[in-house]
């Protein structure tokens, strides 16, 4: 290679060093371990976290955040595309069922079984089972309480089965308004 072909890593922006190792990776990688490859703080690898998520939004590519680690993942709104290209099958559907439970699971965690059962009302094993499998959530510890319950929480693939960067983007619990009292029962008073 040739003096003129030849790129300083300095040359390049932290911003594209730090693409450059999280395409290379097969999984998502702590910020930690991005900052002591770079030798720089975990606060320089942030800073240029933004710049590098700031500069792909106008590209096929997105930053996912999950549990102190980070990825390159396709951007969501691609993704018929790439299973078009890629020969894929549609994304799986979920049950409503499958849905309650993983929503329980993503507002909630870390959570056990039991409490996800108080929730719905009905027992959940076969729910957890079935995302365990699909990988959209994952067994992240114990409780300390009788019995030591199994802790549940999301997974990355959870983040792309639905389109999300990090667990934050979900939307806002919606609180249930109280019902209006009927006209009757205002003249009972």
């Amino acid at each position: 290679m040739s003096d003129s072909q030849t790129i300083s890593n300095d040359a390049l922006g932290l911003a594209a060093r730090i693409e450059a190792m999280l395409f290379v990776s097969a999984e998502p990688v702590p910020v930690a371990q991005l900052a002591a490859a770079l030798d720089v703080t975990t606060s320089v690898v942030e800073r240029g976290l933004k710049e590098l998520e700031d500069s792909l939004h106008s590209r096929g590519l997105r930053l996912q955040r999950n549990a102190g680690r980070v990825q390159l993942t396709t951007a969501a709104e691609l993704a018929s595309l790439v299973e078009k290209f890629l020969g894929l099958e549609a994304v799986t559907h979920l049950s409503r069922a499958a849905l309650e439970t993983l929503a329980i699971i993503a507002y909630q965690q870390p959570v056990t079984r039991p409490q996800v059962d108080a929730i719905r009302g009905v027992n959940s094993d076969g729910m957890m089972k079935s995302l365990l499998s699909k990988g959209l959530i994952q067994e992240s510890g114990r409780t300390d309480g009788p019995g030591r319950p199994i802790l549940y929480s999301t997974t990355p693939e959870f983040l792309q089965h639905f389109g999300l960067n990090s667990i934050m983007e979900l939307p806002p619990l919606a609180v249930p308004a109280e019902p209006e009292p009927e006209p009757t029962e205002l003249l009972k008073g």
